[in-house]
């Protein structure tokens, strides 16, 4: 707008035309025109305290106005009402109002007199500042505080959708999608999704303080989530938080997150979804559309400016992805087994009762205590319950009870000695059920564990010297009578002075009468 009250109080003082247009920041020529149009209409300084520059611009160029019958005239009431809306702007409701004037063969005015007609009606300022900073160095990270709803085909019901906004701040090159949920897993596989599209990784990421990134804030040390730090470690980058409550150390998310909730949440608002592909899909090309946006103030887009100023400066995303993990904690039960997932998983059984951190991704699971990996499984599907269980991770007597069965008997009658090996196998052999074969042989064990398994051996040799079948019992008596002691030849001896056997065991025979056999 010309000043042409300024203009009229410098010529009453006598002020040269060159003056005036150099304090007015006006043309020499429109300093002419004026006060040839002023003369004309007998206007001289002082004027009316109540008149303005509008005012007189009407009363001395009508054919501006005249001009402006044409176009169509903005409501500002309803843009007062939207403005109330969340994400909604001036910028969005001046470029819906182009759109519908030239629908409706109309002419619109320009963003500069849309503002100008509002402002009237109800103004508002605000101010910002710029930070410069390097290209590559940081990622800010941010959820958008208000959401979008994705309905169901079926029941009509409204689902939330949370957004996700990632900015570099050098180029202010953005990137956008929605989430069905704010947790760990869903932040971290939009972190790589977000990777991806920049096509590298920044040295760092600057989050918020929320819970799925810092387990615990903190101005010096933050504890960084153990999945956040995982995939940052595998990404090379580092996470370092905004301070608390200091927005402007993400300033660039922040002004993202305002812009996107305007150019995306707000311009889709009256559009309805049913799929999260479907959502994403349209936040996609609005997102194009936003990055494309011309800069006002230097050639350009963001997107331009990315690809000249900023990609080369990210560090190669690694040759392969981060296969997202959670973490958990257990407490490793008296069966030295944890239960996660609804399946449980052995430990060495010397952490019973210590708490253990445990890393499940989608095929395995690991446990750490105090960060050193004590034990791996596969990760077992299927149904619920399920006990995986690693055999060296028992017991010595545990181990021994799973392990013993007919192959392991054997292989300690065959260490014990040639007898021993016998009389285990004829056990073995004259019972119908191998569990009971099994704890007799058990019994010979443990006499080798009370005598020693050399008495035991001799004392199956003297068994089976009189007998072809056995038992634990009849070697239990040698080992007792301590007969096993004796020397085998000796005992041969006795046998040969004793009276010969009877063949017919139900006579009594002439020793029983007195009689002596020559």
């Amino acid at each position: 707008m010309v000043k042409y009250r300024e203009i009229l109080r410098l010529h009453a003082q006598e002020v040269s035309q060159r003056g005036i247009a150099s304090s007015c920041s006006t043309s020499r020529n429109t300093i002419r025109e004026v006060l040839k149009r002023a003369q004309a209409k007998n206007l001289s300084w002082p004027l009316e305290a109540t008149w303005t520059d509008h005012d007189l611009q009407e009363l001395l160029f009508p054919e501006k106005h005249a001009s402006s019958d044409f176009r169509k005239r903005p409501d500002c009431e309803a843009i007062h009402q939207e403005l109330a809306k969340p994400g909604v702007n001036l910028a969005l409701l001046w470029d819906e109002y182009c759109l519908t004037c030239r629908s409706q063969n109309e002419i619109p005015y320009s963003y500069r007199q849309f503002c100008r007609f509002y402002h009237a009606y109800a103004r508002k300022t605000k101010a910002t500042m710029r930070i410069k900073r390097k290209p590559g160095e940081i990622l800010e990270v941010d959820w958008v505080g208000q959401t979008m709803t994705l309905n169901d085909h079926l029941t009509g019901e409204e689902m939330p959708v949370y957004i996700f906004v990632a900015a570099l701040p050098c180029s202010q090159y953005a990137y956008v999608e929605g989430c069905l949920s704010m947790d760990a897993s869903d932040w971290i596989a939009a972190h790589m999704r977000a990777f991806t599209f920049f096509g590298g990784t920044p040295r760092i990421i600057v989050p918020d303080n929320l819970k799925t990134g810092v387990t615990k804030a903190s101005r010096y040390e933050p504890v960084i989530h153990a999945s956040y730090q995982e995939m940052a470690e595998h990404y090379q980058t580092t996470v370092v938080p905004a301070r608390v409550r200091h927005p402007k150390d993400k300033a660039s998310a922040e002004s993202t997150v305002g812009h996107i909730s305007t150019w995306i949440i707000a311009s889709l608002r009256n559009q309805t979804f049913f799929s999260l592909a479907e959502l994403n899909e349209a936040i996609q090309e609005k997102r194009t559309a936003f990055n494309a946006r011309p800069f006002q103030k230097k050639k350009g887009s963001m997107e331009t400016a990315f690809r000249e100023e900023e990609q080369f400066a990210l560090r190669p995303l690694p040759t392969t992805k981060y296969e997202l993990a959670t973490w958990k904690k257990a407490t490793v039960q008296y069966d030295y087994h944890i239960f996660i997932e609804e399946m449980y998983y052995s430990v060495p059984y010397d952490y019973v009762k210590h708490q253990v951190d445990v890393r499940v991704t989608s095929t395995i699971v690991e446990v750490f205590y105090h960060h050193f990996r004590i034990a791996s499984h596969k990760k077992r599907t299927g149904p619920t319950g399920q006990v995986i269980t690693i055999m060296d991770h028992m017991p010595a007597d545990h181990k021994k009870y799973m392990t013993f069965d007919a192959d392991y008997v054997l292989k300690w009658g065959n260490e014990a000695g040639p007898n021993s090996f016998t009389t285990v196998q004829r056990i073995l052999s004259s019972y119908q059920v191998e569990k009971q074969a099994l704890r007799a042989c058990l019994g010979l064990i443990k006499l080798a564990d009370t005598y020693s398994v050399e008495r035991v051996e001799h004392a199956c040799q003297r068994v089976l010297t009189y007998t072809p079948r056995p038992t634990l019992k009849s070697v239990q008596t040698v080992l007792k009578t301590g007969s096993d002691k004796q020397p085998l030849a000796m005992s041969k001896e006795n046998e040969s002075q004793s009276p010969t056997t009877n063949p017919y065991g139900f006579t009594r025979g002439p020793e029983y009468y007195g009689r002596k056999t020559k």
